[in-house]
């Protein structure tokens, strides 16, 4: 199951994926890690999910990577007489906490957080920007608003506040129990919703205490202005560009974007872009042309991971949807200016020891032409260096923790294998490039670079390098 490019792809599992077989083959197609949406999610079925993804990694011998992607706050607003009424552009309408069914001129908005920190002026979008109202007048109990862009309004519709800092936890306690239910069954990724602050991963991290990584969703532009503040809590992060796109301007979002990504590459944080990447293989055996560069484009950034949602989760072409992700990756990290692009974003190592052997073993194995990393991690920070340093040379990484290597399957260029821990350094290079060996990187007579820490088994203890020639025996 080695895979021939180094952006990872993540889908997503539901109704069009529910069957032992489809999975499969979704993972046979390119899927390196799975995402189950607590959305849309029991406990029963994250239980049966990650029951079905475990038989899988034992059935293929590799390792798979499951995140449980957490719903967060769901603000809405409440009902109408007649279920739905239509606001024209220029006219007053009122959200308030009267519980009485709504009509023309206001409706309830239950949510008393939201209600006291709007301010006038601040912008309230109604149905995923369906609707747009501006606020002229407001209290602790109502607001006044003006339609800018009107529209049928309907019972309990969502509702977006791009200028107001919310007072409330990203965690409901719908969230919490799903994350005590997926840190329990043993999932290796938790995604944060409605993240606005670092204080809100933060409080995760301290519930998961190492159980799981955390990844921060980054869909309100809250989180954009302390941006790095978040991504330096974050164990990754996922452009959620939906709801970006929703509560910024759209034309805003390619650019946060890019910054994102740059930035996580710069602090050696993966970054996995998400939402709409082949949206039209939804209903559609083939994507739009347009789809096509938008997945190319994060390949072309360095990305570590592109996200497929309903189409792999509820498309009529789930494993179509996969096998296109794949061969579009392929084909971009194939073409010539994408070493050059990669190259380019290239910044200088952080002045530690462990990033310089990192820097150093890029250098060393692109100027001698090795055939592999091959890299010894207990935590996975061993690994996560040298992705930052986005090397041509495919990293292969052995660890002794199953949950390391699992982890893993999000790190761009990461190809993680389960082992025993080793002893020594004559170990070192003979189980290396033993691995290299078996896992199809080189063949006798080829060369490999080995990163290790001594003392071995010290976790972040990256500070030795060492070459070694792959034998027919397999010995190093």
């Amino acid at each position: 199951m080695k895979r021939m490019r180094r952006t990872k792809i993540l889908a997503t599992l539901g109704p069009a994926s529910e069957q032992d077989e489809v999975v499969e083959r979704l993972f046979e197609a390119g899927a390196d890690i799975f995402r189950i949406n607590m959305s849309h999610s029991s406990h029963d079925i994250l239980r049966t999910r990650v029951s079905q993804l475990r038989a899988m990694e034992a059935k293929f011998g590799r390792p798979i990577g499951i995140l449980a992607d957490l719903q967060g706050p769901k603000l809405r607003v409440g009902i109408f007489k007649d279920g739905a009424v239509t606001l024209a552009n220029g006219q007053r309408f009122i959200l308030d906490s009267n519980p009485e069914p709504g009509d023309e001129s206001r409706v309830q908005l239950p949510h008393p957080e939201i209600l006291e920190p709007l301010e006038v002026g601040h912008t309230i979008i109604i149905d995923d920007g369906k609707l747009k109202l501006r606020v002229v007048e407001e209290t602790r109990t109502h607001a006044v608003t003006i339609v800018e862009v009107g529209g049928k309004i309907s019972n309990k519709k969502g509702v977006s506040l791009p200028d107001t800092m919310i007072p409330v936890s990203a965690m409901t306690a719908k969230d919490r129990a799903d994350l005590d239910a997926a840190l329990e069954i043993g999932v290796d990724w938790i995604a944060l919703s409605f993240v606005q602050r670092p204080e809100d991963v933060a409080e995760v991290r301290k519930m998961a205490r190492g159980r799981a990584l955390v990844m921060a969703k980054i869909e309100k532009p809250q989180a954009v202005a302390r941006l790095e503040e978040i991504m330096e809590i974050s164990d990754a992060v996922m452009v959620a560009r939906g709801d970006l796109g929703v509560e910024m301007p759209l034309e805003k979002v390619p650019g946060i974007q890019k910054r994102i990504t740059r930035l996580g590459r710069r602090l050696g944080k993966p970054v996995v872009v998400a939402t709409q990447m082949l949206e039209s293989m939804i209903v559609s055996p083939v994507p739009t042309r347009a789809e096509v560069s938008d997945v190319g484009t994060a390949v072309f950034e360095g990305a570590d991971a592109v996200m497929l949602s309903a189409e792999s989760a509820a498309g009529q072409f789930p494993v179509q949807a996969v096998a296109t992700m794949n061969r579009i990756a392929e084909e971009i990290e194939a073409d010539q200016n994408y070493a050059v692009i990669i190259a380019g974003q290239r910044g200088e190592p952080e002045h530690t020891g462990a990033d310089a052997i990192a820097a150093a073993a890029r250098q060393i194995a692109e100027t001698i032409d090795l055939k592999a990393i091959v890299a010894w991690t207990l935590s996975g920070s061993t690994a996560l260096r040298i992705a930052r340093e986005r090397p041509l040379t495919p990293i292969l990484v052995l660890t002794a923790k199953a949950q390391t290597a699992r982890r893993l399957t999000l790190v761009w260029g990461v190809h993680p294998v389960i082992g025993e821990d080793i002893r020594d350094v004559t170990e070192m290079a003979e189980r290396g490039a033993e691995a290299a060996l078996r896992e199809g990187f080189a063949i006798p007579g080829q060369r490999v670079i080995l990163v290790a820490g001594v003392p071995f088994g010290t976790p972040g203890a990256t500070n030795m390098i060492r070459i070694a020639f792959v034998n027919a025996d397999a010995k190093g």
